[in-house]
């Protein structure tokens, strides 16, 4: 029997609060990885590591608010906490290996391809782990062309927010990568869920339960509260406004000594007395 499927049970209001979510975490990810690039090596893995847990946090996020509009009519639906919580491990790892590949190797050729691939199969492998969680009395069914087509707009979105992130632009520039983000979050979502039907195990009258907002809303504190946390670290650092420095820091490596600034003197030195032609010597030898 084929279940009835309602991915938007509440409206536009679970699809526009998900976009958000997964703009805020992209955001904050982004802004963090940027600012890993304004600061040395020393600080770089803290700020990489902040921006990975952020941008997974936000797709986890995303996705789960999202699944709070989700019904099948026949069936209610419940969520395994394990997997739930393990689809958000594996979104802040594997995200979190592309924002390390970026943050280092630089936005441009191999490493952005790299990265960006490794942080849209990041995206793609959290949403269909997430969605093996739910657990209903009946089997999920996928078309294997859609969900590939999720999975290229995850790797391509990425991508660009990556490349964006890395032209330290300024405080503008990562918001509109941000942006992109949320569209890579979201697109992926939706056209994974397209790619979905449910087939039921048994026939019978619609069963009650516990609706899908009142089992996911308890997991989702968590991950809100991080994020909040995070936009209070970025939203107080200076540089994450000032965007790149005048000039970039030289990175102390060691055995290389530090260049040390010359003071320039506060007056010039007298010049040297001009010699009268009658004292220059003559500089060709003379034979005696």
């Amino acid at each position: 029997m084929q279940g009835t499927i309602d991915g938007f049970s509440y409206g536009i209001v679970t699809p526009l609060v998900a976009y958000l979510a997964a703009c805020l975490g992209g955001a904050l990810g982004l802004r963090c990885t940027t600012r890993s690039m304004l600061d040395s090596q020393s600080w770089r893995p803290g700020w990489l590591a902040l921006g990975s847990a952020a941008i997974g946090s936000g797709i986890w996020t995303m996705h789960f608010v999202a699944m709070m509009g989700f019904t099948v009519k026949e069936t209610p639906i419940h969520y395994d906490k394990a997997m739930t919580f393990a689809s958000l491990a594996v979104a802040i790892v594997m995200v979190g290996v592309g924002i390390f590949i970026v943050g280092y190797r630089g936005a441009r050729g191999a490493a952005l391809f790299t990265g960006g691939t490794i942080t849209g199969l990041g995206i793609a492998s959290m949403h269909y782990l997430g969605m093996a969680g739910m657990q209903l009395n009946g089997k999920l069914d996928y078309n294997t062309f859609t969900v590939a087509v999720s999975v290229v707009i995850a790797m391509g979105a990425a991508t660009a927010a990556l490349w964006a992130a890395g032209q330290v632009r300024g405080l503008l520039w990562s918001l509109g990568a941000s942006l992109v983000m949320g569209l890579a979050v979201s697109g992926m979502h939706y056209t994974g869920m397209a790619a979905l039907s449910v087939h039921l195990h048994g026939t019978g009258s619609p069963a009650t339960g516990d609706s899908p907002a009142a089992l996911l809303a308890p997991m989702l504190v968590g991950p809100l509260v991080f994020l909040l946390l995070a936009g209070a670290v970025v939203l107080f650092d200076p540089k994450m406004i000032m965007g790149r420095p005048a000039g970039a820091p030289v990175e102390q490596k060691p055995g290389v000594p530090a260049h040390a600034t010359v003071p320039h003197p506060a007056r010039r030195p007298p010049l040297r007395p001009r010699r009268t032609a009658g004292t220059r010597s003559s500089r060709t030898p003379q034979n005696h």
